[in-house]
């Protein structure tokens, strides 16, 4: 289980998150939700290890990891697909798909026959470059690098956004499909509602660097939910 526990985190002398905690279990998705700058974005990537925390602690899988680089967490079966996709667009969709590699044992380096059975139209670019894939298609591609490292922690910041209503479906689909395995623990961010609310086992509301709302699906009010939405 991922269980993040008071965390402070600044950029200089701006305080983006204060006090946050909140925890992801395996076969679950953690939906957390929020308007644009409430800081769901930074709070991600003070999970992964890309911006320190100046207070609290980040525990995975029974270990503290608030202290450890980006690559030690990956290497721990976290992985992460930032808003923006971040793919690299002069590279080849098989070549994105083995940067995925790096955190693994050379006995695990091989792409999974479910990234190809998830996100089909993959197989068919192989060889066309990450750059000239559509958003939805780029989408797919970082989803499917992630899912090359093995995770057991995925983290993903809002796949949905400026992608097409038949690829979100198909994002929909694969995330409820790895929730289902049993095998991860799913922490989404997302501002489409809907798209939450269908997949989220356990929510996590945040507004102002704080988190305003948790808990389970049954528990959380939708209206509540909302009124922490609307700008």
């Amino acid at each position: 289980m991922l269980d993040v526990r008071s965390v402070d985190l600044h950029y200089g002398a701006a305080q983006a998150l204060r006090g946050v905690s909140l925890t992801a279990e395996v076969g679950k998705v953690t939906c957390l939700l929020g308007r644009n700058g409430v800081g769901k974005s930074s709070l991600l990537r003070a999970i992964v290890g890309l911006k320190p925390v100046t207070g609290g602690t980040i525990a995975w899988d029974g270990g503290d990891i608030t202290k450890l680089a980006p690559s030690e967490r990956a290497r721990r079966g976290i992985a992460y697909v930032p808003q923006g996709r971040e793919i690299f667009p002069l590279l080849t969709v098989r070549e994105n798909l083995l940067t995925g590699y790096a955190p693994l044992k050379r006995a695990d380096r091989s792409i999974p026959d479910e990234v190809f059975e998830l996100f089909p139209v993959l197989k068919s670019m192989l060889d066309r470059r990450g750059g000239d894939l559509s958003g939805g298609q780029q989408q797919q591609l970082a989803i499917g690098r992630a899912l090359v490292t093995r995770p057991r922690l995925l983290v993903l910041d809002e796949p949905t956004e400026g992608i097409q209503p038949s690829i979100i479906k198909d994002i929909g689909r694969a995330i409820a499909y790895l929730r289902d395995k049993g095998t991860m623990a799913i922490l989404l961010v997302e501002q489409y509602f809907e798209f939450a609310r269908d997949l989220a086992d356990d929510w996590a509301v945040m507004e102002r660097g704080e988190v305003m709302l948790a808990g389970s699906r049954d528990g959380l009010e939708e209206s509540e939910v909302r009124r922490y939405l609307t700008v």
